[in-house]
């Protein structure tokens, strides 16, 4: 099955990337492996070599959380390389699947988002469509084609390679994002879709569609290339909602005093002051401001009404 196949090459990524030391053993003579040895974490997680080089090859296809939880000790991960590592081993099935079009942004991200105004700060679903941005965020992705997909403004945007100024990280690390969610849900139409656009017009991405890493990190340092705010190096946190799987929250910061923290202040200029403080995918037209005061007036009479006669 192919969600053996992504369990199989995450295990043996993840134990390549393990040095010994961090696992607890001394490293002796010369290695092959870059990190563990089959043989050293089978051990170290109480089950046997065959066993876990079955669980590699894909031909294993019911591990146990108790042996997935031993894995994941043994490979030092942390809670959402834990999480991932049970949802390639028990995906839901196929009929528990269900996918809309477009996300509506869940309330809890929202609510943070309403409160980061300083920098950008966006709220993205599992194929990266943008489902909520804020000023600066309109300010940043402004005027450039496919700005409503990340992973499309990447790969089917000329303009992307010169906006991002890493862009080859950039882009493999969309790449890692879009095998991830291959492993997670198999028969998603929407992400067969998404591939088969990008491998269509995208000679980078089937390239990179041939790695085998598949956790992107979740953090990052993006540096991008703005017409008019110039270079910008932003740190990237992304959050989630037990209440939205799929959905992040993506914040981002400058460092103070640098010139970054310049050009953000020539993205507050470039930002619409009459836009809303945030900007929902496929929402209708912004209101006039006249009649957005006028609403805000209403609703507060209202309220105003309600407390006096409580």
């Amino acid at each position: 099955m192919e969600r053996n196949r992504f369990l199989g090459e995450f295990l043996r990524a993840r134990r390549e990337a393990t040095p010994v030391e961090q696992a607890g053993l001394a490293r002796v003579g010369h290695r092959r492996t870059p990190g563990l040895r089959r043989e050293e974490v089978a051990v170290l997680a109480g089950i046997s070599t065959d066993y876990y080089s079955r669980l590699e090859q894909g031909r294993e296809r019911n591990p146990s959380d108790q042996v997935l939880g031993a894995l994941a000790r043994v490979m030092c991960l942390d809670a959402e390389a834990v999480e991932y590592l049970h949802a390639l081993a028990h995906p839901l099935p196929k009929g528990c699947r269900v996918v809309e079009h477009r996300e509506q942004a869940a309330p809890t991200l929202l609510r943070v988002l309403r409160g980061w105004t300083r920098t950008p700060g966006f709220i993205i679903d599992r194929w990266m469509n943008m489902l909520a941005t804020n000023r600066l965020a309109d300010a940043l992705y402004a005027g450039l084609e496919c700005n409503d997909n990340l992973i499309r403004l990447v790969f089917l945007n000329p303009e992307a390679v010169h906006f991002y100024a890493d862009w080859e990280k950039t882009a493999y690390l969309k790449a890692a994002h879009i095998r991830t969610v291959a492993a997670m849900g198999p028969q998603d139409p929407l992400l067969s879709q998404l591939v088969e656009e990008l491998a269509e017009h995208s000679e980078e991405f089937r390239r990179l569609q041939t790695q085998r890493d598949l956790r992107p990190r979740t953090t990052d340092t993006k540096r991008f290339r703005h017409r008019l705010a110039g270079e910008l190096a932003f740190e990237y946190d992304f959050y989630t909602a037990r209440s939205a799987p799929g959905q992040q929250l993506v914040l981002m910061q400058v460092e103070p005093g640098s010139t970054s923290e310049l050009g953000l202040a020539t993205l507050w200029a470039l930002a619409d002051p009459d836009a809303n403080v945030i900007r929902l995918a496929q929402t209708p037209e912004p209101v006039p401001p006249a009649e957005a005061e006028a609403v805000t007036a209403a609703v507060t009479a209202a309220v105003s009404g309600l407390s006096d006669r409580g």
